[in-house]
């Protein structure tokens, strides 16, 4: 029906008074068309007067189907001919009309007349193949069941497949995911950083594809709050890789995702775990700025972030405590305080998750980190060694840096030989897949703070030897072979 007005505008005649019903009553056979509305109907559809059961040749004198091999109409007189070419589907085809002039393709018409308004022409090529077929079964012609037919109907179906997926997420779609988050941070510490990057940077993949289509409001918030948590798991597995400005993006996107929620919990969590870029990779400033914001947006409600940002502000104040800051001992004591008081307060969910929650063994790894960095080495390793039986084997990764800080207690106690063997024992007990930059560049940290204070001992070249095999290179980076020359 549109492409019958489209003709009529195009012609220069009013528009005609062609609706759906009637329409439905010319294909029904309620109603005879007349001759100029069977002539536009031919048009449209590319068929003969005969071929919709009705006799007589149409007003125009001329044929409208489109006939395998035949002969291109004569050109007018003074023109140019023509070349010859295949014929063409109906959408946006050349129509003949009676002065043999070419018709313009339908789909520029919503251009010829802005200030009349847009055409709405929503009329795909399988619309016009049922309708054509639904004509000649009316007419008592035989119709074959072709590729043609058989192509319109499946087309039609997919495209409401489309519609439909395109539409909505269902809430078991979401139930999945959730669930299927809630198990990479299971699978965190127990598989190789690379293998589970990519398995969950498949799922977002698939979960931006969700976000990009126009949700109902609580299932795009449920979509952003999977997003965020799948992006701020990319970044923790990208700081294990050693990419530090990579987890930035990624924690940059799951900010943004987070903040589509108004969920300032979730937002807390993401700034909470930013903050570990700069405490492995950069300035400790940083994470401490990183942390309190966190502890910001946390607010006074119990919570992970609120719990972690605490201990995190300590390891930050620890560190900047042992670069020689005078105020920044006391602060750690304080800020550790703090967090073990909201812990204590956290439901068993929130404890029993290594990457969506903060859980016992990570709060006695922060307290025992903080107490080395301040030269407190004896209750540091009290601490340390009870952290290291809350951990499962499995958690390679805080298993390893725990390890890895107990050495830093041998290197404080006045011990360098035995802090360099438990280092290197620490990271060649390691499988090599899961041998992962953070916890060599950990160890080469250790080699640092060696160096600093004994100088070049015979011990530190064998440790650095056997911290520069090919598999402490990560995917993401080449580490360097030499000790870097600032320590944390």
């Amino acid at each position: 029906m549109a492409q019958v007005r489209a003709l009529y505008e195009i012609d220069g005649k009013p528009p005609p008074r062609l609706g759906e019903t009637l329409l439905s009553a010319y294909e029904s056979a309620y109603k005879r068309p007349g001759p100029a509305y069977l002539h536009y109907l031919c048009a449209v559809y590319r068929v003969e007067p005969d071929d919709l059961g009705y006799q007589g040749p149409c007003i125009c004198g001329r044929g409208h189907a489109v006939r395998p091999g035949a002969a291109p109409a004569s050109p007018r007189r003074g023109s140019e001919r023509r070349p010859e070419r295949e014929p063409e589907p109906l959408i946006g085809a050349v129509v003949t009309r009676p002065d043999d002039r070419n018709w313009m393709p339908v789909n520029e018409v919503r251009g010829l007349d802005r200030a009349a308004g847009p055409i709405s022409i929503d009329v795909g090529e399988e619309d016009i193949v049922l309708r054509r077929t639904l004509l000649q079964l009316l007419a008592g012609a035989g119709v074959a069941l072709d590729g043609q037919f058989l192509g319109a109907v499946d087309n039609l179906r997919r495209k409401m497949d489309d519609t439909l997926v395109s539409a909505t997420v269902s809430p078991t779609m979401l139930d999945q995911w959730e669930e299927t988050t809630f198990g990479y941070g299971q699978q965190y510490q127990a598989t190789p950083s690379l293998r589970l990057l990519c398995d969950v940077l498949l799922d977002f993949s698939e979960v931006r594809r969700m976000c990009d289509k126009r949700q109902p409001v609580e299932l795009q918030e449920r979509l952003c709050r999977i997003a965020a948590q799948l992006s701020g798991l990319s970044g923790l597995i990208m700081i294990n890789l050693g990419d530090h400005r990579l987890a930035r993006s990624f924690f940059r996107t799951a900010r943004s995702a987070a903040d589509e929620t108004n969920d300032r919990g979730l937002r807390a969590w993401v700034t909470v775990r930013e903050s570990l870029v700069p405490m492995y990779y950069g300035d400790p400033r940083e994470a401490l700025h990183l942390a309190r914001k966190a502890q910001d947006l946390a607010g006074r409600t119990p919570g992970v972030a609120a719990a972690m940002a605490p201990a995190v502000e300590a390891r930050a104040l620890g560190m900047l405590a042992m670069r020689g800051r005078g105020d920044a001992a006391p602060g750690a004591r304080r800020a550790l305080v703090r967090g073990r008081a909201v812990f204590d307060q956290l439901s068993k969910a929130d404890t029993n998750d290594l990457v969506f929650g903060f859980t016992d063994r990570q709060m006695a790894f922060y307290e025992g980190d903080t107490f080395t960095s301040l030269g407190d080495h004896r209750h540091g390793d009290e601490v340390l060694s009870h952290a290291l039986t809350l951990y499962a084997p499995s958690d390679r990764v805080d298993l390893t840096l725990v390890r890895l800080d107990r050495a830093s207690c041998k290197l404080h106690a006045g011990h360098p030989e035995a802090a360099l063997t438990a280092g290197q024992e620490a990271i060649l007990e390691l499988p090599p897949e899961h041998r992962s930059d953070i916890l060599v560049h950990r160890a080469r940290q250790i080699g640092a703070a060696v160096n600093a204070k004994h100088g070049e001992i015979p011990a530190l070249k064998d440790f650095y030897e056997a911290l520069a095999g090919p598999w402490s290179k990560s995917p993401t980076q080449q580490a360097p072979a030499v000790p870097p020359s600032e320590q944390v």
